[in-house]
């Protein structure tokens, strides 16, 4: 007998089968009619999932919007300066509420594991100490883990050195910096180089802010590449952002991303706040803001999305939807060929999962009993209605369920009721033309069209 079972679900890779849970793991995953459960969830039809993740968030300033003021620049520096602000006045109760709260919208968006930033330029360390406190709050339903980052700069900031190390030695999980915000280029080297080897001497991942700015002459990645290999950290360092990729110069570029995926470094770009905070210092034409992330891919790296910010100094938005944060990104990187679209699905799930070193996360036997059931029938269309998770399920318990959220028409000769759920079988069509990205590839099929017409 099965705790629980998913009945009938689709799965992303477009199998149906039922998902039968005893404690807070998988135990089957197969044809289970006629076995019995103490509770079952009717997923047929629905898409079933493993739970979102978010590799990139400021969990100490959610939900802080308008204090002490806005950002009305809406600039990373204004940003940055205001949170400077913010830190002032801020109090235990405070941070406490906001991330719990925050917490549980996560939890009821079906985003069961975040790796949360956590600023280290402040003596007292309050961030660090109650963030802590939420971590251990969370863990029966939620995993969070926290990076020790000195906001202001690990040399720039006269007591970020020490209180680093200290937040580190509390028990923090991840080493993170943020070299371009260093006073010059030299120092943001340097605050990499050391680190990187306080994260190889502890045994600890790095994930750095890196390089997020328009400048193409940002290239701390590059230094980051170095130290990666000079101490073994291979597979445990991403960079953030990347954002001066963008404006890179493509041979410079051609040469880096071997280096990257040389180095098994991942990157994660955040579109949502990429995309609203980057070019604001210019005026048309406009950059975008975004790193290269189709030709990351290609050259091997493992890419993932964050959602970075939700109602802070930095970005007045944000649900703590993940599917917010994939849908944003399909677009700024132009990723509508239906296989993009169900990378872009990947990229919030597995490919992040694997970025935060989850080893018992997916949907196999003996995988942690998480999932989220979705009111859509596949990948792409959950991205198209960023779909409501219907029921959430953490470590083998429903932790979150919603209705359908179907409407009702009164409109003459037309149906009662709309959902919204359309999805044309796309496979025949992907299977006669397969997708191959690049110049070459349209200009044939534009040649192909034209031959058409003629005839």
């Amino acid at each position: 007998m099965f705790d629980l079972v998913v009945k009938g679900g689709t799965l992303p890779d477009g199998r149906v089968a039922d998902i039968g849970i005893s404690g807070d793991r998988i135990a089957a995953v197969d044809d289970l009619s006629g076995a019995e459960a103490a509770e079952v969830i009717d997923a047929t039809g629905d898409l079933v999932s493993p739970p979102f993740v978010d590799p990139h968030f400021q969990m100490d300033a959610t939900l802080s919007y308008g204090i002490p003021r806005i950002n009305a620049s809406g600039t990373l520096l204004e940003g940055i300066a205001l949170w400077d602000e913010l830190k002032q006045e801020m109090t235990p109760d405070e941070v406490r509420d906001r991330a719990l709260t925050y917490c549980d919208w996560a939890v009821s968006m079906g985003l069961l594991a975040i790796r949360s930033h956590v600023d280290t330029c402040d003596n007292r360390l309050l961030g660090v100490e109650v963030l802590l406190d939420v971590r251990e709050t969370v863990k029966p339903y939620l995993d969070l883990q926290l990076v020790a980052f000195p906001q202001d700069g690990l040399l720039r900031d006269p007591s970020a050195l020490e209180n680093t190390r200290r937040a580190l030695d509390m028990g923090l999980d991840v080493v993170g910096g943020i070299p371009h915000f260093e006073r010059t280029m030299a120092q943001g080297a340097e605050s990499v180089r050391i680190l990187c080897e306080w994260a190889a001497e502890r045994g600890l991942p790095v994930d750095m802010h890196c390089d997020e700015t328009g400048d193409p002459m940002s290239r701390h990645i590059e230094t980051l590449v170095h130290e990666t290999v000079r101490l073994g950290l291979q597979g445990r360092v991403a960079g953030s952002h990347l954002t001066s990729m963008h404006s890179m110069e493509n041979y410079y570029v051609s040469k880096l991303l071997p280096l990257i995926a040389e180095a098994e470094i991942a990157a994660i770009p955040n579109p949502l706040i990429n995309i609203v905070i980057q070019g604001r210092h210019e005026t048309f034409p406009k950059r975008r803001g975004l790193t290269r992330v189709k030709e990351m891919q290609a050259a091997g790296i493992e890419v993932g999305r964050g959602q970075d910010c939700v109602r802070d100094p930095w970005y007045s938005l944000g649900t703590a939807d993940m599917l917010d944060v994939a849908f944003m990104g399909l677009h700024v990187a132009q990723m509508t060929h239906p296989d993009e679209m169900r990378r872009c699905f990947d990229m919030v799930t597995e490919v992040n999962a694997r970025i935060m070193g989850i080893d018992d996360y997916g949907l196999g036997v003996g995988c942690a009993a998480s999932l989220v059931v979705l009111d859509a029938g596949d990948p792409i269309e959950a991205l198209r209605l960023r779909a409501p998770r219907l029921a959430v399920v953490s470590k083998g318990r429903v932790v979150a369920r919603r209705s359908r959220g179907d409407a009702a028409l009164t409109l003459p000769g037309r149906p009662g009721r709309v959902t919204r759920r359309h999805y044309p079988d796309l496979r025949q069509e992907s299977r006669r033309r397969p997708f191959a990205a690049g110049p070459r590839h349209l200009v044939a099929a534009a040649m192909e069209r034209m031959r058409r017409i003629r005839r």
